[in-house]
């Protein structure tokens, strides 16, 4: 397999099919995770939102969201093993994207009520956002490469509604440049945010914007797995790049996966439970 830029294997072919087959067809046999354990976290700081502002459906902006991955997952309480299984087994094989789309609809209007949010999702791939519009996954779509220019009008009002901002995996690709203009679109009303970061890109130039923008930000303890890496070519180069900034990989990526670790960032002076409190010190573990 083809490494990019970063040394990570290039999946860039799965999230530019008009379906997510391929997407989870082929994340099924790295045993790719995260979003399913970012799922917890992402329904606690929802729910701390709700209580802090009294809103009922918070609108969740998800970064690099592809097919609506983590919108599925949260308005619909479904698994990513069931998704794995809904696109990947034998009866979506044969099915054209519209039943794919029909099928997802309906799955949607049956349980999407059992989680309350909204979700806006902002990717570069426009195949993978119109799937996951048209599923109902997602409620709004920005189509844009905010890392090159400013939000347009339009995508400034979305990003603006947007109480609270996700990621599972783009930051390393994306930088501070998109964080720093996503909150600016908002004006004086700050989002809460909590990013899923390899541990091989460094998070401080994100934090380091936020703080200047009036945010605190901490990690959490746990590190989670994201997945397996998909060759030893493509483990050597993590382990040179995790080497280069310093970051150990003992017990962890030598061990064959790539890891994860979560930062949650809120404005300063937010009235209720501290930031910490979300992001508990704890003895180093592992999901």
């Amino acid at each position: 397999m083809q490494l990019d830029t970063t040394g990570k294997v290039s999946l860039d072919h799965i999230y530019t099919r008009p379906d997510p087959r391929a997407y989870f067809t082929t994340l099924r046999e790295l045993d790719y995770c995260i979003p399913q354990l970012a799922k917890p976290h992402f329904a606690k700081l929802a729910e701390e939102y709700r209580r802090a502002y009294r809103v009922s459906t918070p609108t969740i902006l998800d970064l690099g969201c592809s097919y609506g991955i983590n919108g599925a997952l949260l308005k619909c309480d479904v698994t990513m093993n069931e998704l794995y299984d809904r696109y990947g087994g034998r009866d979506a094989r044969g099915r054209s994207r519209q039943a794919l789309l029909d099928r997802d609809r309906e799955l949607v209007r049956a349980r999407a009520g059992l989680r309350r949010a909204r979700f806006v999702g902002l990717d570069s791939s426009h195949p993978a956002l119109s799937y996951a519009l048209q599923a109902g996954f997602i409620d709004g779509a920005i189509h844009a490469d905010l890392e090159s220019r400013d939000p347009t009008e339009g995508e400034q009002v979305l990003l603006a509604g947007a109480d609270l901002v996700v990621s599972t995996g783009c930051l390393g690709y994306i930088s501070h440049r998109t964080i720093a203009r996503v909150v600016q679109a908002h004006g004086r009303r700050k989002p809460w945010m909590a990013h899923f970061v390899l541990r091989m890109f460094p998070f401080d130039p994100v934090a380091e914007s936020l703080a200047e923008l009036g945010y605190e930000t901490v990690r959490h303890e746990r590190v989670f797995k994201q997945r397996r890496f998909a060759s030893s070519e493509e483990q050597a180069r993590v382990l040179d790049t995790l080497a280069s900034v310093g970051v150990s990989p003992r017990g962890l990526e030598v061990d064959g996966w790539l890891y994860a670790q979560l930062y949650l960032s809120r404005p300063r002076g937010i009235r209720g439970r501290a930031i910490v409190d979300l992001a508990p010190k704890k003895e180093l573990s592992v999901i």
